[in-house]
């Protein structure tokens, strides 16, 4: 019974977050996916249902930093290829996850690398 009021309770998330989020082709959708031990980000036409750009901490693997470290450098690497893109504005989707720790940390090092969310 928890679990499903759980999933219930993450689904009632995720939908308002989508309400949210005005699709425009301008402005690419930035989906991301929080595993246990990875995240994943990728930005999103959903006109043409292509994936623009994406990156994930697998790229970091080198790196001996903990979590939130790491989903900082992905927001790093995300902007610096989503430049070469020229892409400047996004659309933060962040599905049915808290605003908070690796998420936040994805996010305001987006921002601190000059990508408008």
């Amino acid at each position: 019974m928890r679990i499903q009021h759980l999933n219930l309770r993450k689904k009632r998330r995720a939908a308002r977050v989508r309400a949210r989020i005005v699709i425009v082709s301008e402005r690419p959708r930035l989906s991301v996916f929080r595993s246990n031990s990875h995240l994943y980000a990728q930005l999103i036409d959903d006109k043409q249902g292509k994936t623009l750009v994406s990156a994930s901490t697998l790229e970091l693997a080198k790196e001996k930093k903990n979590k939130t470290v790491k989903a900082a450098l992905l927001g790093d690497l995300l902007a610096s290829k989503a430049k070469k893109a020229g892409i400047t504005k996004v659309v933060f989707d962040r599905g049915f996850y808290k605003y908070h720790g690796r998420v936040k940390a994805l996010a305001e090092s987006l921002r601190n690398s000059g990508i408008t969310i």
